[in-house]
């Protein structure tokens, strides 16, 4: 599968974690967040800790949908950042 851009492959095969098919589509921010959760704690490839690794993908694949993301995902993406810090116990 050729991809148009270099960000699809990222987020479909990132280097750094074996993400969850289809993690960015759950409906469930919880459910997101602990599978970044899951995918950050079992990668042995991850250069960064594993909530900046999780919180980075995440911020990465809402940057580059940019405006091809249906606005009712991004705010549950945005909901899964909340859910991420709890799930990491991180209090900002």
């Amino acid at each position: 599968m050729k991809d148009k851009y270099w960000s699809g492959r990222v987020t479909r095969i990132s280097n750094a974690l074996d993400l969850e098919k289809g993690v960015f589509t759950f409906k469930d921010p919880k459910r997101i967040a602990m599978s970044l959760k899951k995918s950050v704690e079992e990668s042995t490839r991850r250069k960064a800790p594993p909530f900046q690794s999780a919180m980075s993908m995440l911020n990465f694949y809402i940057n580059r949908a940019g405006k091809n993301l249906d606005p009712e995902q991004k705010k549950i993406l945005e909901q899964a950042k909340v859910e991420l810090r709890k799930v990491f116990n991180k209090d900002f």
